[in-house]
């Protein structure tokens, strides 16, 4: 680490806002000005928007994720976790992934360390649910429904086959309707090389307490993505909660009873439980209070943004809704994220903060290959989109917002590639335990049976 006496910018979390209000500070500071440090668990963000495809096979997982060492060369990335911090003294605790917990003094703050699954206390959830928000949930989806269909080839047991072929989702916004198609797409891909599974004997069911799906691109769009993916046969239920999966006995409260291996959960997010720990402000359901200025409520040195933050919404604000916050979405987090940027460096200099007022521009959806819906905002005009051209914006969108020009190249070639190369359909579900075999063959052999007379080995028979 650092032992310069310059003033320290700490940034609490690397993903999204993370990333780009380091870059962007780093860009506007005079050299020598600061020292930028990042913590975060991980050394790298993922790009969260594509973790369905990356689940589906379209985009190698390697690709959605950014290495922060390599896009931050100038910055100190520490590997671990802020659990407190101490605002009289300017201090943060970092506990590293090895070793014991040390202090790090700051001068300045940002935080940013995103939202977790919003969960409930359903009995079996927490032993049998997958989730979708980082990049090993997409991988181990991906091999745990491949797996799921080489045991329904394999078994002549009717129950375990029905149980491996029943795929529950649960979440109707972008992550489950983007989960279920783009998982239902690549089972029907794998099922053209099983001899004893065939898409019919396959069941998809996507539930949601709401009263539609992808309430993001609006009602009309929303009622299309439905039906679309009720014609590939994926069961809707809507106005429908999950009471228990224990033992993977998934009961819906509409009274539906299945048996299923794959329970998804992505039915919201929540900011992360440890915002409770650092003593700053918080709204109504836990995010951090910001001004305009992404400053925290109270506070001249201390800025939030992303999905742990409640930020106003200017823009709805001007047009008479006094209670208007912005969504947690990728398309308000990088645009909070060089606001941010710049107003931490205006504020280390002693100049004034600017707002962050961002239009919507809409959204898009993708829920398989060539399938998507899309609504484009340009100005008070609404762009309403469907099918293959939704799908064709839906890439282009996140292909221009994945950060760094080296991951942009990849995910491109890897949708080149796959215009040309049939889908992978291999699970990898070793990857699980990777050293589950070499521990089989290295432990010790048992010991052999002692005899009756002083538990000595019996000799062997000449």
């Amino acid at each position: 680490m650092s032992t310069t006496e310059r003033p320290r910018i700490l940034v609490v979390g690397g993903g999204y806002v993370g990333l780009y209000a380091a870059r962007r500070i780093q860009k506007k500071m005079r050299y020598g000005e600061a020292t930028v440090t990042v913590v975060d668990p991980r050394s790298y963000m993922t790009y969260q928007p594509f973790l369905p495809e990356a689940a589906a096979g379209s985009i190698s997982p390697r690709h959605v994720v950014v290495p922060l060492r390599r896009v931050l060369p100038k910055a100190e990335v520490l590997t671990g976790r802020v659990t407190t911090i101490d605002q009289d003294r300017k201090v943060a605790t970092i506990a590293p992934i090895v070793g014991d917990a040390y202090e790090l003094p700051f001068d300045y703050l940002v935080v940013a360390m995103g939202a977790v699954s919003r969960t409930f206390p359903i009995p079996g959830l927490a032993e049998n649910g997958i989730g979708m928000k980082g990049i090993e949930e997409a991988i181990g989806l991906r091999n745990h429904v491949l797996e799921q269909l080489d045991k329904a080839d394999s078994t002549t047991d009717e129950e375990v086959r029905r149980k491996a072929l029943t795929f529950v989702f649960i979440g109707g916004g972008f992550a489950g309707a983007e989960t279920v198609g783009e998982v239902e797409d690549m089972a029907r891909d794998a099922a053209k090389y099983y001899k004893n599974v065939k898409r019919e004997d396959m069941r998809f069911l996507l539930v949601d307490v709401a009263d539609k799906i992808l309430p993001e691109v609006g009602p009309k769009l929303g009622a299309y993505g439905k039906e679309h993916l009720e014609s590939r046969g994926v069961e809707v239920y809507l106005k429908t909660g999950m009471k228990s999966c224990v033992d993977g006995n998934v009961v819906l409260d509409n009274g539906l009873e299945v048996l299923s291996n794959t329970i998804v959960w992505t039915a919201g997010v929540k900011p992360n439980p440890a915002l409770s720990r650092f003593g700053l402000p918080l709204g109504p359901r836990g995010h951090i209070d910001t001004a305009a200025t992404l400053q925290v409520q109270g506070t001249d040195y201390i800025w939030a943004a992303g999905d742990n933050a409640q930020v106003p919404d200017m823009v709805g604000r001007k047009n008479g809704n006094e209670n208007a916050w912005c969504p947690p979405n990728a398309q308000h987090a990088l645009r909070q994220a060089k606001v941010l940027g710049d107003n931490v460096v205006s504020g280390m200099r002693g100049f004034p903060q600017k707002e962050y007022s961002h239009a919507n521009k809409g959204a898009v959806a993708g829920l398989g290959l060539h399938k998507g819906v899309a609504m484009i905002v340009m100005g008070k005009m609404k762009i309403k989109l469907k099918g293959r051209l939704a799908w064709y914006m839906h890439r282009a969108y996140h292909g221009m917002a994945m950060p760094t020009f080296n991951r942009k190249i990849r995910v491109f070639a890897d949708w080149t590639l796959a215009t040309f190369l049939k889908r992978e359909v291999v699970s990898l579900g070793a990857m699980e335990n990777p050293r589950e075999e070499f521990y089989e063959a290295a432990k010790p052999a048992p010991a052999p049976a002692a005899a009756a007379d002083g538990g000595k080995p019996k000799a062997k028979a000449s």
